[in-house]
């Protein structure tokens, strides 16, 4: 990773008191230890014309009882296509918001997810699911392995028809990233064919610790994830009586689910970017090394400054994000018809 040493991203004021994570968040907690969000998020409905990114979206149920389901995207080139067009890439995309805020149906989840379906192009499936504190972790976990489930039992006839199963990936962005690196572990006793997983996709993935970094502690008040706010994420998001060196925080320690093993154990590649403006990049750094370790093929980048959440933010880096996971996504499949070429 480059960095530039005594500087601080556009995001970071150091002179500006902690900001209350409540209020930040948009809650009220309620004397019988139920929370009230104040400020619920404006929720995109799939008929919202963006005109450009020119996509077919489509809301589904997965779990009734739960209120969980998913969105599906489809660039509408496809849809119109006269003439038989090769299967698109399936990416189950998980969104970010710390577990507790944020909706598939969210404005800046939705274009994000519109422009994946068009620039990568790939065919989109949107995670629903359950939001902290009313369901702590592993419930996010769980929800996402529905929906993986969901779509090799009673496949939308969206994905027979443009999706290409057997080329899946998992991807999310902050607290997206951290579940789409956890599923794994909680699919090893499900059998996903014809559904075959290649790889996981993690943006700015939110790992925590007891110990702070350098980089936590160098944007202690940044203005998109103060640490505060970042503490009580974690708060809101972990089983009750465990602190930030539980596994599904702090993945450096001695875990019951081996999530490492498991992604070695499928075959998984992994891709995961982040920038030295973000107070989460020590710990992303840390990941990457420790997948390193364990002989997991990564392909990692860190940018110069940026902050945390760029990609929902700035337009022209969800593109330039965008033209990444293709490449990703892609040179594996070039790489695969390689091998096959030599095989024959």
């Amino acid at each position: 990773m480059t960095t530039t040493e005594n500087t601080q991203p556009a995001t970071f004021d150091n002179n500006k008191p902690p900001v209350d994570p409540i209020s930040y968040l948009g809650m009220i907690f309620n004397a019988d230890g139920t929370i009230t969000r104040k400020d619920e998020p404006l929720q995109t409905p799939t008929t919202f014309d963006f005109t450009l990114p020119p996509v077919f979206t489509q809301d589904i149920t997965i779990n009734q009882s739960n209120n969980t389901g998913a969105r599906i995207y489809v660039h509408r080139k496809a849809l119109e296509s006269t003439t038989t067009t090769e299967l698109l890439p399936v990416i189950v995309y998980v969104h970010g918001g710390g577990f507790v805020v944020g909706r598939a149906s969210s404005p800046i989840f939705h274009y994000f997810c519109s422009l994946m379906a068009v620039e990568i192009p790939a065919l989109i499936v949107s995670v629903d699911y359950r939001l902290a504190p009313e369901h702590r972790l592993p419930a996010a976990y769980h929800d996402c392995v529905e929906v993986l489930q969901w779509i090799k039992n009673s496949p939308h006839e969206l994905l027979t028809k443009y999706g290409d199963l057997s080329n899946c990936y998992i991807m999310g962005g902050s607290a997206g990233g951290n579940i789409a690196y956890h599923a794994p572990a909680f699919l090893k006793d499900v059998d996903l064919n014809p559904v075959i997983i290649k790889g996981l996709v993690l943006f700015q993935p939110f790992f925590g610790g007891t110990k702070r970094t350098e980089s936590e502690l160098r944007h202690v008040n940044d203005l998109v994830l103060p640490l505060t706010v970042s503490d009580v994420m974690w708060d809101l998001g972990l089983p009750d009586g465990v602190d930030r060196d539980h596994e599904y925080c702090n993945p450096t320690v001695e875990t019951e689910l081996r999530v490492c093993d498991w992604i070695k154990k499928l075959g998984l590649r992994v891709m995961v970017k982040g920038c030295d403006g973000d107070p989460l990049v020590d710990r992303q750094v840390e990941l990457v090394k420790m997948m390193n370790e364990k002989d997991i093929e990564v392909v990692s980048s860190f940018d110069e400054g940026n902050f945390h959440g760029i990609d929902l933010f700035d337009p022209s880096y969800a593109l330039s994000l965008c033209l990444v996971i293709k490449d990703f996504i892609f040179s594996a499949q070039s790489t695969l018809d390689v091998e096959d070429e030599d095989d024959k």
